[in-house]
């Protein structure tokens, strides 16, 4: 009688004519469940399970290409499998046998499963090689960043512009108590000059029955916490959120950025509020950027003045530099620090003077990049942030 001989491994199956027949050779799954149920007979070790392992590697390294490797997965590993075989069939072995044989397959499996995904990516990327599509050489691609908002942008500039003339930037707390916030800057209890600021009070009662806290409605209250901590010269710029319980429309806000700026030493005069100013509407504004004062009341300056900046039209375009219908534009308040103020923080006014300035960043990023309504800096809507 004819006999057939199927390798899988170092073992072998012996079939006749007629079992061959019954099987029917066509059928490549069917063969595969008879080697796997013969090899189970004659491997029942985690020591055979490894050699069969070994085996399937050195077959996978000789796998060309990617339909190959799907044809190795399927004999190995896929539902009729002779990795999986094994698997299914442990509950058929002895009960000793049982630990050992399925730590060793699904050791097998895993390493099997390793070795598959890397090979599978050796494939692709000798393709890609071979058809030159990958040039290793180019630079990546740019990650795709936010960017500042718009207030942010404007801050940072002022800021620059400030520091570039001897300034330093702080930064003080948005809850102020109204020592600070009032008091120190020259407005008592009961003045009249707090309605100007329509305060949102923190809901807490202090020992005395006061209500001591509020958000801060500038960042003036820094001008004595930094001349409290130092002694002069002082030059700060100090920028903030603030806020203020007031309607808003396309010019006000109830919260709101602002830009406080401070110096005080031995000799300071107005001229030298004046040269900074102008200094820094240049650096912000433009080179050929002038400007005017006009007086204006603040509690804690004398003299107080609010500044401008000039948006004449040009000659050579017939247009303004800032979209507005006017020869000055009113940017900022300022003046000369009060004698009350240096008092209050222990200077001597006799001594020391100084100039103090405050502004709306988003003022100022209105008149640069003519933006009619305020409230577009805060609606979050994408299609105006882009623009900066």
């Amino acid at each position: 009688m004819t006999n057939w001989r199927l390798r899988a491994g170092r073992w072998s199956i012996r079939l006749t004519l007629r079992q061959g027949a019954a099987y029917n050779f066509t059928s490549l799954t069917l063969l595969q469940r008879i080697i796997v149920s013969q090899v189970l007979a004659q491997t029942q070790s985690a020591e055979s399970i490894s050699e069969l392992a070994s085996q399937a590697l050195a077959e996978l390294d000789a796998v060309p290409d990617a339909d190959s490797a799907e044809q190795w997965r399927v004999a190995w590993l896929g539902r009729r499998g002779q990795i999986t075989g094994i698997l299914r069939s442990i509950p058929q072995l002895e009960p000793e046998l049982r630990r050992e044989v399925g730590t060793a397959a699904n050791q097998a499996r895993n390493l099997l499963d390793e070795a598959l995904s890397r090979r599978i990516r050796e494939l692709a990327e000798a393709e890609l090689a071979a058809r030159g599509a990958l040039d290793v050489t180019l630079p990546g691609r740019p990650v795709v960043t936010g960017r500042l908002h718009p207030t942010t942008q404007i801050v940072r500039e002022v800021c620059a512009a400030f520091m570039a003339m001897g300034f330093s930037v702080v930064e003080g707390p948005e809850v102020e108590l109204d020592h600070y916030n009032f008091e120190m800057l020259n407005i008592p209890a009961g003045h009249p000059a707090r309605d100007m600021w329509n305060s949102l009070w923190v809901d807490y009662v202090n020992e005395d029955g006061q209500q001591p806290m509020l958000l801060r409605t500038h960042t003036s209250p820094m001008q004595a916490r930094v001349m409290e901590s130092q002694e002069p010269p002082v030059r700060v710029v100090v920028p903030g959120k603030c806020y203020r319980y007031e309607a808003t429309d396309a010019t006000h806000e109830w919260h709101f950025y602002q830009i406080e700026g401070l110096a005080v030493a031995e000799g300071i005069t107005f001229a030298d509020l004046k040269g900074t100013l102008y200094e820094f509407a240049r650096r912000v504004f433009g080179a050929d950027r002038q400007i005017r004062f006009r007086c204006d009341y603040f509690p804690f300056v004398e003299p107080g003045v609010d500044m401008s900046i000039s948006n004449f039209v040009d000659p050579a375009t017939g247009r303004r530099p800032i979209n507005r219908d006017e020869d000055w534009i009113e940017i900022m308040g300022a003046g000369m620090v009060h004698p009350r103020v240096l008092e209050g923080v222990g200077y001597d006014p006799q001594r020391y003077t100084g100039f103090a300035f405050g502004m709306g960043p988003e003022r100022i990023g209105m008149l640069k990049y003519g933006i009619d309504d305020i409230r577009h800096f805060y609606r979050n809507d994408v299609r105006f942030l882009r623009q900066f």
